[in-house]
């Protein structure tokens, strides 16, 4: 039968609460039987001192079940070789190489809880990367028949060290079981084989022998579930109490093995002593349980006088250093209060920045990387009360959520403008295409220039369009200007020519001599000017021989005594031609707005010489003054003389125009 007992460590020392003589021993031996004896034993009242402090019972509790836990499992006390860090701080590359390296580890069930924790920090960062990218999709992707998908390439690598994880965890569960269940079953054996040693028929020293044999095989049997574990050990050590107390052992070697246990156990008590003043808590902690688990299961009882004190003693320095390790525990409660407050201040900064309203895209790729960093600070803030740990993580998505949503209906506004600016630029593609081959290089280059410009005052389009439409763009353009400046190429050999056929022609045109005879020497004025204009346009770095060419006919036309009028046409006829051969249509409009300017002027000279003209003639003393009014009215005539020029120029440009 095996009986239910208290779980505290006071009954490892054998505290059983009965006291029968050794006169006596026999005849309850003899009446009771070892089943009445075991059974006498299980009364709380008995079991418990009448001093046990009640406040020391959970520091007890606490050691008690970190070495169950231990026990059913001993690869359980190398977690505590394994620093457990902040995975919350870590990045997701971070959380993968770190998994990868514990996943290597042999004793799978030391970095079990590593291992979870890697795995919450990871799958709350891919989750909100996922809604991120989710919402990202939904703004860009209005279409409903579009189904969403991501793939993250280091989620496919975490799956396969997790799986590895826990393949082997499984695979180490399967054989802790197998061996659990026949050390329990050893052990339970050993304890019923205890039971049968208080028989008086057997001899004393077989019985010692025995007694010591079981020992023996009780500390090698191994590892058993931890929801047995207080329940055997109790009534292991019941049972070997009885066999010290009920016996007729040799007293003295009981008293020396119970002297040796007291010692042993002194010796514990003084190195707990040192481990309540050690600064490192939790390693003094993780110490104190090897010497309640050494006090436990390796050393047996003491005497009764010793029990109850030195136990006292044991359980009084176990509450110090639990106290101890409760206030570190405060602390860090108190440090993931400060952190909590971090993150609804992070939380509180991303709900504002999702109600401010930015109008353009740089405004918004700020915004954005506001959020981001503050996302990283709230990651990097570490852990939170566990019990708002859930509340916190939703208040951030939500403020995240609602960035995004704002974010997103600025760039819904603005896709339709994109699309907008794709239809336009398409269209120029379009006109750029069709131009690409024209060889009327004349009218296309304008032209040509003039869609660039459109083209640049054209705002974005989707990005998924950009690229395309601006190659096609470019394809055109540049094969168009590619062929102009193949053509100029051909242009500059024959202007080359061109300037030095002038060149020699100026030599033939100095040599030049007038008859006398004003027609003739006019035709032949005339002639070297049409064979001048024939030999084509130079070089635009060679065209100062225009002047040259200029200032020989400006001294024949003096020689020649032409009309001022005359001689004036017939120089501008001149110039004209040669803006003309140029195809400079930009210097021919300035020079057409310059002579509008100069025939309103004049026209506003001559209105205001008539008007002076009026005020003069209508004067008492007209007469005296006829000498000013023949100087204005000889102006006039001038001004008129110098109208009639300008208007020829003019309809001579504007018939340049109609040709």
């Amino acid at each position: 039968m095996l009986e239910e007992k208290n779980d505290n460590l006071q009954e490892a020392d054998g505290k059983s609460g009965i006291e029968i003589n050794d006169s006596t021993a026999n005849d309850a031996i003899e009446t009771s039987g070892p089943e009445t004896l075991v059974d006498n034993s299980v009364s709380e009242t008995e079991i418990l001192p009448d001093n046990t402090d009640n406040t020391h019972q959970e520091a007890l509790d606490v050691i008690t079940s970190s070495n169950a836990a231990e026990s059913e499992d001993e690869t359980l006390k190398e977690r505590h070789d394994i620093p457990m860090q902040d995975y919350n701080t870590f990045s997701l590359d971070a959380l993968v190489d770190e998994l990868k390296k514990l996943v290597n580890t042999d004793k799978v069930m030391s970095v079990k809880d590593h291992i979870e924790e890697i795995k919450k920090a990871f799958l709350l960062q891919y989750h909100h990367l996922l809604e991120e990218k989710k919402e990202e999709f939904l703004a860009s992707n209005p279409d409903p028949s579009e189904e969403f998908e991501y793939h993250l390439p280091l989620k496919l690598k975490f799956d396969e060290y997790y799986n590895i994880f826990r393949d082997k965890r499984n695979a180490h569960f399967k054989h802790l079981q197998t061996n659990l269940k026949t050390n329990l079953e050893t052990r339970l054996a050993i304890v019923e084989e205890l039971k049968e040693l208080i028989n008086p028929q057997e001899n004393i020293k077989d019985t010692l022998k025995h007694f010591n044999e079981l020992r023996e095989r009780w500390k090698n049997a191994g590892a058993i579930p931890k929801d047995k574990y207080n329940h055997v050990w109790n009534n292991y050590h019941f049972h070997v109490e009885n066999f010290y107390d009920y016996l007729h052992l040799d007293r003295e070697a009981r008293d020396l093995d119970f002297k040796h246990n007291l010692e042993l156990k002194q010796k514990i008590i003084a190195r707990v002593e040192e481990l309540v003043n050690d600064t490192d808590v939790n390693k003094a902690f993780r110490e104190l349980q090897d010497l309640h688990r050494i006090w436990k299961e390796e050393i047996g009882p003491v005497s009764k006088e010793h029990r109850d004190a030195i136990w006292n003693q044991f359980s009084e320095l176990t509450k110090k250093i639990h106290d101890k390790r409760e206030v570190l525990f405060e602390n860090q409660r108190a440090n993931e209060q400060q952190n909590l407050e971090i993150k609804k201040e992070i939380i509180s900064k991303i709900a504002v920045l999702g109600t401010e309203k930015v109008n353009s895209h740089s405004q918004w790729l700020i915004q954005i990387q506001k959020v981001e960093d503050l996302r990283n600070e709230f990651f990097a803030a570490g852990k939170v009360p566990s019990e708002v740990n859930e509340e916190t993580w939703a208040a951030f998505k939500t403020a995240v959520r609602n960035f995004n949503a704002f974010k997103n209906s600025f760039y819904k506004d603005i896709k339709k403008d994109q699309n907008d600016n794709l239809n336009k630029k398409l269209a120029l593609v379009t006109k750029a295409k069709e131009l690409q081959e024209s060889t009327d290089f004349q009218a296309t280059t304008p032209i040509m220039k003039q869609i660039q410009e459109e083209w640049k005052q054209i705002g974005h389009v989707p990005k998924k369009y950009s690229d395309k439409i601006w190659k096609e763009f470019k394809d055109a353009c540049n094969h168009y200007f590619d062929k102009l400046k193949e053509h100029k190429s051909e242009e500059n050999s024959e202007e080359v020519a061109a300037f030095d056929n002038k060149k020699a022609y100026l030599e033939i045109l100095r040599a030049f001599q007038l008859t006398g005879d004003h027609k003739t020497d006019l035709d032949g004025i005339k002639a070297h000017i049409e064979t001048w204009k024939g030999f084509g346009k130079v070089p635009f770095s060679r065209r100062h021989i225009e002047g040259k060419f200029n200032k020989i006919l400006d001294a024949l036309f003096e020689k020649l005594s032409l009309s001022k009028k005359e001689s004036e046409m017939m120089r501008f006829a001149n110039r004209i031609d040669s803006l003309s051969d140029s195809n400079d249509t930009r210097k021919l409009d300035n020079e057409k707005i310059f002579i509008m300017r100069k025939i309103e002027e004049v026209q506003n000279e001559i209105f205001q010489l008539e008007n002076n003209i009026q005020f003069f003639t209508n004067t008492k003393n007209a007469k005296k003054e006829n000498s000013i009014v023949t100087e204005v009215r000889k102006n006039i005539a001038i001004h008129k003389e110098s109208l009639d020029v300008w208007k020829d120029k003019l309809k001579q440009l504007r018939n340049l125009g109609q040709e």
